[in-house]
């Protein structure tokens, strides 16, 4: 499979109801629930893409 039909992946931050942030996985069309509840949106932002970076390892 070449690189350009991988389907991109993003992270996306977001308020939880709580006032705690959490971090959104996307790849292509498949979305990952939020993890986390971070205090702030520095560590959910480092938190996300940690796991991008984890997840695109395991390809």
């Amino acid at each position: 499979m070449s690189n350009d039909s991988k389907p991109a992946a993003q992270v996306t931050i977001e308020k939880l109801r709580n006032g705690r942030w959490a971090f959104v996985l996307k790849r292509g069309s498949v979305v990952y629930p939020a993890h986390g509840q971070f205090a702030s949106q520095i560590e959910a932002v480092a938190a996300g893409q940690l796991a991008l970076k984890s997840l695109e390892n395991k390809r």
